[in-house]
Formats: C-alpha cells, structure tokens, sequence
C-alpha cells in the first residue's frame, strides 16, 4: 500500500501521535491480560508515530491466531522500544486501543497501543526525540536559509569594502597624478618667468646704455630725439614684459594655493592607504602557524613565507603595538620551526609551516633575530631574547671561520656579501645593547673592521657588493646609512653623502608603470642595480626605493644635528618626493582574503633579472610582504637596523 495511502488510512488515529521522519524498531510480545503470562514470543514491529500516551505500530505477516488476538483486543502487548543512539533500549507495557487493516496489503496491521506501565524518564526522553526530529527538518532548512543570508550579506559587505578599498587606492593615484601636474605647471611657470626676468634684466641694461649714449650727446650738442625714441620703445616693451611678469606671479600664486590644497588631500589619502597597507600585512597572517605568505599572486611560490618577510612583518606587527600577532608569528620559530643546528631555513609553507626551501643563509636568520630583539626592546618581554641567542651563535661559529672578522653567506656557501655583514653588524650591535653581553660587542666590532676593508671604497665605487665583488647593489647604499649610521661612516673615513649621491646618480631610473587597473604612470624610484649594467632597461623596486626613502630621512636627522639646514632639507625633500613616487605603485590587494585592502607589488615589472642571481615575482599584481612593510616603515620613518 502506497504510503499515502497508508497516512489517509490512519488520519484520524494519528493526531494524537507526533510522527517521526524515520522508523525505528520496536519488539513486542503478547501477554494474557490476567496473569500476564506470555501468549508469544518475541515479535518484530516498527513504528514512527510516537505519543506521550503511547504510539501506533505496524506489524507484518502476524500468524492468523495472533492477529486475531490483537483484534478481539484479547492481549497486553509487552515492547521494547529501540531508541536510535540510545544506550538500552525502553520497555513498556501497552493496551490495545484499535486496529487498523491495510485494503491493499492485508498481512499489515497498524495497532494503536496506549501505555499502561512505562518508566516517566524513559517516556520523557522518547518524547524530547520525537520532538527533536519534529522540529529537525524545519530547523534544519532555517539554519540553511540563515547561513544563506548570513553568506549573502557577508558577500555583499565584502563587496562593498573592496570596492570601497578600491576607490581609496584609485583616488590616491588620481590625487599623485594631480599633484605632479601642478608641479608640473609650476615649474613651467618658474622656467618662463626666469626667462621674462632676463629679458628684462636686458631691456633695463640697454636703456642705461641708452641714457649713458644720451647723455654724452647732449653734452656734444647732437641731436637726441633718435635716442628719446629708441629708450621710450624699450621702457614700453619692460613694462609689457614687468606685466606679464605679474601675471605669471599670479598664475603661480593660483598654482601653489591648488598644489597646497591637493597636497593635503594627498596627505589625508597617503594616511589612510598607509594604515590599509598595514591592514593587508595583519590579515594575511595565517591563524593557525602565524606566518605570512610572501608574495600573494605568484603561483610558483604560492604558500611561501620567507623568513626575512617574517622578520618585516614581524616588526610592522611590533611598531603598531599588534603584540599577539607578533608572538604568534615569533612563537612558530621558537617552538614549531625546523631548523639545521642553530639556524632556520630560509623559506617556510605558510599554511602548515613545513620547510619550503632547504637553503640555510646568514642574512635572513639576522634579521629573524633582529625582529626578536626589536620586539625585546620595545615591550620588556625577554620570551624570544634566548631563541635571538642561538642565531647569534650560529652566527658566530660562521663568523669564525675567517681570519679576518667576515660572514660567510651560510654554512654551505662560499661568498660574502656586503648586505649580510652589514644586518650582523647591526644584529650584534642591538644584541650588545640589550644584554651588555662582551662577545657581541666583539662580534660586531670584527664585522665593522671586516667590512671597512672589503667593502668599503674612497675610489670610484663607494660600497662594494661583497668581497672581491665590485657590483653595485642598491640595498648596500641605503644599508649602511641606516644599519652603521652617517656618524660612524664619517669616523671610518667614509662620507655618507657621496654614498646617497653615487646611489642616487647610478640606480635612480624613471619609467613607465602600467598598473593593474590599465592606467600607465611614469613613477621614479631605485632599481636593484645600475640600469645602464642590464639589457632590461630599468625597474623600480618598492622595498629598495622605500629603504632609500628611509636611508634620506636619517641623512635629514644627521644635518639637522650638525645644523646644516639647507642639507636636511634637501634630503627631506627627496624623501617626500619619492614617497610621493613610490605611492603610484600601490595596488589593491588582487585575493579574495585580502578584500582589496592596498599593498605593493615587488617591482614595476614582473619575472625580471634583478642583476643579483635572482628575479622577480610573477604577476603583474602580486603583493610583495617586503615592499609593503618597508614602506610602511619609510612612511613612518621607522629603522628596522636600529634599536631606539
């Protein structure tokens, strides 16, 4: 009998039932109504129509004398109900209160059974089922349905605030592009009014000769009417030009009121993108190792924390006070991370912090430590003080290798560079600091001395790129500013200016950007290398441009204490002038997780020869870790290689 049917059949007998949408098994036994004794055995029913007062259960192919009984209402039924994920099963003792026959199938008997004995607790716990599995379904699509709309609005808000994230970058680059055309204007203006003020200068000197010519005609009795004419053409043609000359004054005048006025909203825009930047950098840590994935977009190194990265975002964390997330990423290496002796791989997978590159190098171990140390001097907290220690000693061990003080690139390398002695120097020194402790001080020392010979040159290249290398890395110029200090430079015999200068003069390039979006911009900033060295013309880095930025900022302060104003100045101006570069690369976050917050790619181009053995990321939008945080930290003007 179909099951339609089955429910007419019972319509009226089951509204005192709440009816379930699954059977469970039920057995039962006759019993004689006086004595109770046994008329059966142990039969199979099943039921899915339950009461308080008792349920309806369906029974095939009974023997003839057994339906019988069950019809006359001649027996007690004695169950034990078969709860799903109950422990035991429930016993009752029922009345037979009606029975029903099936038209189709008449081997089927639906006996309606009222309870005359059954323990309340079990009664009440059959009950909370049949009630829970009443509400299951409906409850069920609810919370489909919210889980849907909750999706749908969180959809929406994320939606939202990308685009809103969107626009935010989109003016900014807008507002940069005003701004260059109004220094533009005025400098156009500057030019002619330079050129007025010589032809003016000119006319007023061929009016003296005039006068001179006129007076001594006068005094030899000649006429001077010819020289009267001549003097009135050029006093009318001075005053022409005095006027346009005013006019331009005002033009200028109208022209710095709206550069002044834009340069504030430049400002205000530069702040907030700044503070999105530091956003990108907080939610992309991974919650469950705390390590942040490098370069997001670039599918070959997908996943991929580098652990200078992490020492970037690590003290980003710190500067803006993010504490938790500073432990939680530090926590990984001081609990979790594989390593070889003392020191760490140089790459980790962000999402299970499994190693993604066997390569142990000394340079980004120091700054690994130098994030532990930053961390140590700003909060007291000595957790990672020990962990910093033991790099330190890996260090060292490398370090004694060579007779003269220098660090090797890593325990399975060969060459030295300049960039990685310059971090141990600035390592040790913090180190030193911190802990008053005399083998770092003499580490450092070792470090200076080596670097003062090998890499250090008052000829035609200030700063070599390692020992026995004379190649020009831009990181080096801007590295020894800010890990050794103009002060130091100058008792080493070393002039930090000619230093900013030959970088300045050998890799500062301007090109063509084409953004994300289509626009194409010309932006001006620092390649890796000098781009007259290599074939592919030139690329700006955001991470070594923003380490110039940071490099002007502390000549700036340098001046300032010497009080050679016009110096700062000068370097506060380049400052703000490539910060103001730099801000026409920032994109918007291209992932769904980043929600569109800005961040900068690595390099104006993707996939080139950075003329240091190394390319850049793939992808025309990928978001580079280390270019964010450095400009974060050129924004704030915050020294990563020093402690203060």
């Amino acid at each position: 009998m179909p099951l339609e049917k089955e429910k007419d059949l019972l319509k009226h007998e089951r509204r005192q039932y709440i009816r379930l949408d699954s059977v469970f098994p039920v057995s039962f036994k006759l019993l004689n109504p006086p004595d109770k004794n046994a008329l059966s055995g142990w039969l199979q029913g099943f039921t899915n129509n339950v009461g308080k007062g008792g349920l309806c259960l369906l029974v095939n192919n009974l023997k003839p004398y057994l339906a019988n009984l069950i019809k006359a209402k001649q027996a007690k039924i004695a169950l034990n109900i078969e709860m799903p994920l109950g422990a035991r099963a429930i016993e009752a003792l029922a009345n037979i209160a009606w029975v029903k026959e099936s038209p189709e199938h008449p081997e089927k008997l639906f006996i309606g059974l009222s309870y005359e004995e059954i323990a309340a607790l079990n009664n009440k716990r059959m009950m909370r089922y049949a009630l829970t599995k009443r509400m299951f379904v409906p409850l069920s699509i609810s919370i489909i349905l919210i889980l849907v709309l909750g999706f749908a609005l969180n959809s929406y808000v994320n939606f939202k605030l990308i685009q809103g994230n969107k626009a935010l970058v989109k003016q900014l680059i807008a507002i940069i592009q005003e701004t260059v055309a109004a220094k533009q204007k005025i400098g156009q203006i500057n030019k002619e009014k330079k050129g007025l003020e010589l032809k003016i200068e000119s006319l007023a000197l061929q009016s003296q000769l005039l006068e001179e010519e006129k007076q001594r005609a006068k005094e030899e009795g000649k006429k001077v009417a010819e020289l009267n004419s001549a003097i009135g053409l050029l006093t009318r043609e001075k005053a022409a030009l005095q006027g346009d000359f005013i006019a331009l004054q005002q033009k200028e005048t109208s022209v710095t009121e709206e550069l002044l006025d834009i340069s504030l909203k430049k400002a205000a825009l530069e702040k907030i993108n700044f503070e999105k930047m530091y956003q990108w950098l907080a939610i992309h840590q991974n919650p469950r190792t705390g390590l942040v994935m490098s370069f997001e977009g670039d599918n070959d190194i997908a996943g991929w924390a580098f652990i200078y990265d992490q020492s970037l975002a690590g003290q980003a964390y710190t500067y803006f006070n993010d504490f938790e997330r500073a432990r939680k990423l530090m926590d990984f290496f001081l609990k979790k991370a594989k390593r070889q002796g003392k020191l760490f791989f140089n790459a980790y997978y962000a999402s299970d912090g499994q190693v993604a590159e066997y390569t142990v190098h000394s340079g980004p171990n120091l700054w690994l430590g130098i994030a532990m140390l930053q961390y140590a001097e700003k909060t007291k907290d000595r957790k990672y003080l020990a962990l910093a220690e033991e790099i330190a000693e890996g260090i060292i061990a490398l370090q004694d290798q060579d007779s003269e003080g220098g660090l090797v690139g890593g325990p399975q390398v060969d060459w030295y560079s300049t960039e990685h002695n310059l971090d141990a120097y600035a390592f040790f020194n913090m180190l030193y600091k911190i802990t008053a402790q005399p083998q770092y001080l003499k580490a450092r020392d070792k470090i200076l001395g080596w670097v003062s010979k090998h890499t250090y040159d008052k000829g035609d290249i200030p700063i070599k790129r390692g020992k026995g290398d004379s190649s020009i890395a831009t990181d080096t110029y801007a590295w020894a500013i800010a890990a050794i200090g103009p002060e130091k430079l100058e008792g080493l015999g070393m002039s930090p200016e000619r230093i900013m200068e030959f970088a300045e003069e050998h890799c500062a390039v301007q090109v063509s950007y084409t953004r994300p979006d289509g626009l194409t911009v010309k932006i001006k900033g620092f390649d890796f290398a000098p781009q007259r060295n290599l074939a592919r013309g030139g690329v700006i880095s955001s991470e070594w441009t923003a380490q110039m930025i940071l490099s002007f900022k502390i000549m700036a302060d340098f001046y300032y204490k010497k009080q050679m104003e016009n110096k700062a100045k000068t370097y506060e101006v380049k400052a703000e002038d490539y910060l103001g570069e730099i801000g026409n690369m920032i994109i918007s976050s291209p992932s769904p997780s980043g929600q569109g917050e800005s961040c900068l790619p690595y390099a104006t181009q993707e996939y080139i020869d950075t003329g240091h053995g190394w390319m850049t990321p793939k992808g025309n939008s990928t978001g580079s870790v280390s270019g964010t945080a450095y400009t974060l930290f050129a924004y704030y003007k915050y020294n990563p290689l020093e402690l203060k």
